[in-house]
């Protein structure tokens, strides 16, 4: 790549605006188009009615993280790194129970001793496996029954996988339950395996701000309310991008939105290329975000295990954020998880009050719909990339079949699980397979 190499990254989520950073700072005059007014997508801000700004969605930040971490460094937010202990649980059965140590694997009261000890023998199971490759070609299902039995199966996991994945899990592959549980255990710490999790002071909206502002002291622009219309490409190679009225020129482009929206915008790229790209199935999910004036469960994550209850789980994150860092308010997300096509992605909010509402009811039951100051309904249609046994496609490449044109999106992500670290690495690899490829071409 020479000195002043124009790439365009269209989508300014965060793998967009990091990718836009990392690029920048290795020499490129970097160009961002993103659709809607703010930096962030799933991971930007939102102003609740009282003028208080919040993430719009969960963020925990792990100790291990340490390409978010050393992004946070590298842009001076260490010392907006807060962490604190948290608590973890999961209702089944129509009660909560703690599952935040393996002392607490150990004594969980919906299991029978004996069934205690093979739900631990899973999870050192999981952390036995050095190749996690040696999972891709087997279903979630047998691997839980082969190492915990039936009755845990059907006691802890069956319900948590239909919550997870919208009555359907048979076509997931074990790798999702090792990727679960390796990141679950680097939340631990010390003798006593004390769980923590951190935050960035200000949201992700900080860590954004700051990569934008690098940006464009490198002399790169940022445009928002900006749709692109497709990526010109002629003879085999990219071109610019058309904005609808105008063609900004490009040397590359990144493309860093869900795989089926970044199909649409590449017409001219090969037809099997785009098709594979289209066949990426993804969740979806409803979240309504809760502020209430007081804790709910003290738990930073309670996990579903309870079929009377609807949603994949409850995150408090003011068990790990100080609530007075967030206008006092204590905030509950409440995800569901959805396969495309579910009926709860055209709800009308107000009937997804309610039934969340009867769920919290059902979790919490001395919750009063007194105590919530704000709720806001969030949905998406494509959030989690699913990898399933016997996929026809593989993890799509970074490096596409159209010279300068790159794909840096969460379904790369594999098998690692869609969060602030794995997509600050993504990025990272997405950068140096950019730099790479333009250095050569110009070569």
């Amino acid at each position: 790549m020479t000195p002043g190499s124009r790439i365009g990254i269209v989508g300014g989520g965060i793998m967009g605006v990091t990718l836009g950073y990392l690029l920048s700072a290795a020499g490129a005059t970097v160009e961002i188009f993103e659709a809607s007014g703010v930096l962030g997508g799933l991971a930007g801000p939102l102003v609740l009615p009282d003028g208080v700004e919040v993430d719009r969605f969960y963020h925990a930040i792990l100790p291990t993280d340490e390409h978010l971490r050393t992004l946070c460094h590298e842009v001076g937010l260490d010392d907006r790194l807060r962490f604190a202990d948290i608590r973890t649980g999961v209702f089944i059965g129509g009660a909560t129970h703690s599952m935040s140590t393996p002392v607490d694997l150990l004594r969980f009261p919906p299991l029978a001793p004996v069934d205690r000890f093979r739900l631990a023998w899973t999870v050192m199971a999981a952390q036995r496996v050095r190749d996690w490759r040696e999972l891709e070609n087997e279903p979630i299902e047998a691997w839980l029954r082969r190492h915990g039995g039936h009755r845990v199966f059907e006691t802890l996991w069956q319900p948590m996988l239909a919550a997870k994945f919208d009555g359907r899990w048979d076509d997931v592959r074990a790798t999702w339950i090792w990727s679960r549980f390796a990141r679950t255990e680097t939340t631990r710490r010390g003798v006593a395996q004390r769980q923590e999790a951190g935050h960035i002071v200000g949201g992700y909206k900080a860590l954004l701000d700051a990569l934008a502002r690098r940006i464009e002291a490198a002399g790169g622009r940022i445009h928002l309310n900006m749709p692109v219309r497709e990526v010109v490409i002629e003879n085999g190679r990219v071109t610019g991008i058309d904005r609808g009225d105008s063609v900004t020129p490009c040397d590359g482009v990144a493309l860093t939105m869900q795989a089926p929206v970044a199909a649409r915008l590449v017409p001219g790229a090969p037809a099997a290329y785009r098709a594979a790209l289209q066949r990426q199935a993804y969740l979806g999910v409803v979240c309504p975000l809760v502020a209430l004036d007081r804790p709910l469960t003290g738990n930073w994550v309670l996990n579903i295990a309870d079929t009377g209850v609807g949603l994949t789980g409850v995150i408090e994150t003011t068990t790990y954020i100080d609530p007075r860092l967030v206008g006092g308010h204590h905030l509950v997300y409440l995800p569901k998880y959805v396969r495309p096509g579910s009926p709860w992605l055209t709800a009308s909010d107000d009937s997804i009050v309610d039934t969340w509402t009867s769920w919290l009811e059902a979790l919490v039951p001395r919750f009063d719909p007194r105590w919530v100051t704000h709720v806001v309904v969030h949905r998406e249609r494509y959030v989690e990339p699913l990898h399933a046994v016997g996929m026809r496609d593989g993890v799509p490449d970074l490096q596409s079949p159209v010279r300068g044109l790159f794909l840096a999106t969460t379904a790369q992500i594999y098998p690692a699980l869609t969060n602030g670290e794995s997509v600050t690495h993504l990025a990272r690899r997405a950068t140096d397979a950019i730099v790479g490829a333009l250095s050569e071409a110009a070569a």
